[in-house]
């Protein structure tokens, strides 16, 4: 089993004018962070919920940034797997789901402020779990993440592919169940495609709404 290393890391906030049409990250909404459903809990307690459980989301799909909004609004994010064994047990409930690819928070870092020395290669060591603000290790450090060595073209993940044959850029991380006959694995895809989503509670939201409204039940 893998092992992750991961870093805090000051990350400025993607605004408005980094994302395409002015889009931004949405806050949270107290009445729907209060009746959020949550399908299952980690061993740590943390909750989760799968877009494919819920029956008015069953077959939905969302962005990367939608995805995320959906999540926030509930006083949650999409998935940060930050260690082995909650990759594995994500990954798990990917394949009993039979879902093909899910988001994660999982982002390059592509915006003002990432042309830091720290940051360099951005392809390299520019990788990190936007709901948690945390870079993960350098995709060069094989045993330290969950990368695949495969993908469309055949080379290991990120490989950037879609902006090598002429498209957008892969700036966003999703896993992929077997897509490529390369098991379950992490793999960098642009943004605007859309994909099945898992939440995961942000203890930050929670809190934040919590302070701003003593006076309900989360």
């Amino acid at each position: 089993m893998k092992q992750f290393v991961l870093i805090a890391v000051a990350l400025v906030g993607l605004t408005a004018a980094q994302f395409p049409n002015g889009r931004t990250l949405d806050a949270p909404n107290p009445a729907l962070c209060a009746s959020r459903i949550i399908h299952e809990r980690a061993p740590d307690g943390k909750g989760y919920f799968f877009s494919w459980r819920d029956p008015t989301h069953r077959v939905a799909e969302k962005d990367w940034l939608d995805a995320r909004n959906f999540c926030r609004q509930r006083c949650m994010d999409s998935v940060s797997v930050e260690t082995s064994p909650e990759n594995e047990w994500i990954k798990q409930r990917i394949v009993e789901g039979r879902q093909k690819y899910i988001w994660t928070s999982g982002r390059l870092c592509d915006f003002k402020g990432c042309d830091r020395p720290d940051l360099q290669p951005t392809n390299i060591n520019g990788w990190f779990w936007t709901a948690e603000l945390q870079k993960l290790a350098p995709t060069t450090v094989r045993n330290q993440n969950d990368w695949s060595e495969g993908g469309g073209i055949g080379k290991p993940q990120p490989d950037n592919r879609e902006l090598i044959q002429g498209g957008a850029s892969e700036n966003c991380l999703a896993i992929l169940n077997n897509f490529y006959d390369d098991g379950v694995h992490w793999h960098d895809v642009a943004c605007h495609h859309v994909k099945p989503w898992v939440c995961e509670e942000n203890d930050a939201l929670l809190k934040y709404v919590k302070y701003s409204n003593p006076n309900l039940r989360i």
